[in-house]
């Protein structure tokens, strides 16, 4: 369960620009006609937001434990 949590924030980390960036460009110049294309850039951008609340939640605590109040926005 460790290594599928740190897997995912891995690639949340490192490969959510790319995903974006090449998701983009193909959206500019396909037309999305198989469901197989749709279904996987809606996995990696699943993927990319779940990695950036799990980091957000973890920044969040690690704020909360430094300052030694809670932060509420």
């Amino acid at each position: 369960m460790r290594f599928l949590r740190f897997l995912l924030l891995w690639i949340s980390s490192n490969l959510s620009i790319p995903f974006w960036m090449v998701g983009h460009f193909h959206l500019m110049t396909s037309v999305y006609a198989d469901i197989h294309e749709v279904v996987a850039s809606l996995g990696m951008n699943i993927l990319v937001g779940i990695g950036f609340w799990i980091n957000w939640k973890e920044y969040e605590k690690e704020q909360k434990h430094k300052d030694g109040r809670r932060i509420d926005h």
